[in-house]
């Protein structure tokens, strides 16, 4: 049995410079729990596989295509491959969120300016 504590999972480098933090990362699957501070959001990126959200603290904006949605804790969110796709945390207090990516990518993700 393999565990790991969110709290010992280092802080990975990331293109958002958010606190990101990979919990399982096989060829399989890819499960990274993003932490977002007030006023804090990520770039808006287009990934090469489907992803699915889950909000495990706080509040916040996820947008998929060309939608937009308030979400809050306990609330999958889907979003297809190859789909622009970002969060913004527009709240007073942080915004937790895990990705699942399935399989993990194996080409770049794709960053588009605002």
């Amino acid at each position: 049995m393999i565990t790991k504590k969110l709290s010992e999972v280092e802080v990975m480098n990331n293109t958002h410079g958010v606190d990101a933090r990979n919990l399982y990362n096989t060829e399989e699957a890819m499960i990274t729990v993003i932490t977002l501070e007030p006023g804090q959001s990520l770039k808006r990126h287009i990934t090469p596989v489907n992803v699915a959200f889950y909000v495990i603290e706080g509040t916040g904006v996820v947008e998929i295509g060309d939608e937009k949605m308030k979400v809050a804790k306990d609330t999958l969110i889907e979003s297809p491959k190859n789909i622009v796709h970002c969060w913004y945390n527009e709240s007073s207090d942080p915004l937790k969120f895990i990705i699942v990516k399935a399989p993990r990518p194996t080409k770049k993700t794709v960053f588009i300016s605002n």
